[in-house]
């Protein structure tokens, strides 16, 4: 908090930006979720970088959109039979603590040190709706990430992943690592993500993710394919969902942008869209080229 000068310090910063709008959201008397240690989570900073940040504010309706995805898939995934959730690069997310899950669910965060320290601090004296545990581990060391996916792949019968807001800041050979090495545990069945298209990542680039990348928290990651980039590492897309066209649906999206829609049908190109996406494995897992990467 001594250095409220600068908006983000760091990538972990973002966190308490995003928590800073599902904060605003639980305000609302018709709120899409209820988080009520998102406020506290934000902190002070949390509201500075969304008042100081170039369009830090702007978008607010897709921040309530991507939470709400997040939640429906999520949901949706457990009542279908899932015993562990992976929550990779899980920021102050409350879910464990706000969603209605079973009790012997297991939830595992994995995130870097310091947002681990500091949600744990704020978080408690507060007691989770399931088996919550978390983890320390930096998402770009390929060789302890795959070891954690193979250990905890023997300790579940169907895992889902979520990586919210992570995807977008990997390269795209990164993500391909990613991805093929999600596809190689036996009990991973789905993974929720959020995609750009290259349209919305140049968009983004051009705003707020000027200030992110003096931060070290620049916007990479807008394939072309959209959800068939996946396809080649052992995931295919089983739902997906345009925030804009969600918050449509809720009120929420502001009217100079309805224009925007209906969305294209295909790949979305320069089109500006931001979505969630919910994938699940391939029948048979990835081809033999993406098993061997790293």
């Amino acid at each position: 908090m001594n250095k409220l000068n600068a908006p983000v310090r760091n990538i972990s910063d973002t966190a308490r930006w995003v928590a800073c709008f599902r904060a605003r959201e639980t305000r609302r008397p018709d709120a899409l979720f209820h988080d009520p240690f998102a406020e506290r989570l934000a902190g002070e900073l949390g509201f500075h970088i969304a008042d100081t940040l170039v369009d830090g504010n702007k978008h607010d309706w897709a921040w309530a959109a991507r939470t709400y995805l997040f939640d429906r898939f999520l949901s949706r995934e457990i009542q279908a039979g899932a015993d562990l959730v992976i929550n990779l690069a899980a920021g102050l997310d409350a879910r464990p603590y706000r969603m209605q899950l079973p009790v012997t669910l297991r939830w595992v965060e994995v995130d870097l040190p310091e947002i681990i320290a500091y949600k744990e601090e704020i978080l408690a004296g507060e007691k989770p709706n399931c088996r919550l545990e978390r983890i320390s581990l930096d998402l770009t060391d390929v060789a302890l990430r795959n070891k954690l996916f193979a250990g905890l792949d023997n300790h579940a019968k169907k895992i889902v992943v979520a990586s919210e807001g992570l995807l977008i800041y990997f390269t795209t050979e990164a993500v391909a690592s990613l991805a093929g090495g999600l596809a190689r545990g036996k009990h991973f069945q789905s993974w929720i993500i959020d995609l750009a298209s290259p349209g919305q990542l140049k968009l983004m680039q051009r705003t707020t993710g000027h200030q992110l990348s003096e931060a070290g928290a620049a916007f990479r990651f807008g394939p072309p394919e959209g959800p068939k980039f996946f396809m080649p590492y052992g995931w295919e897309a089983a739902e997906v969902q345009g925030l804009l066209k969600t918050a449509a649906q809720f009120q929420r999206s502001p009217a100079e942008l309805q224009a925007l829609l209906p969305e294209p049908k295909g790949p979305m190109g320069n089109y500006p869209w931001t979505g969630v996406c919910l994938l699940h494995k391939r029948q048979g897992g990835p081809p033999a080229l993406a098993r061997r990467s790293p």
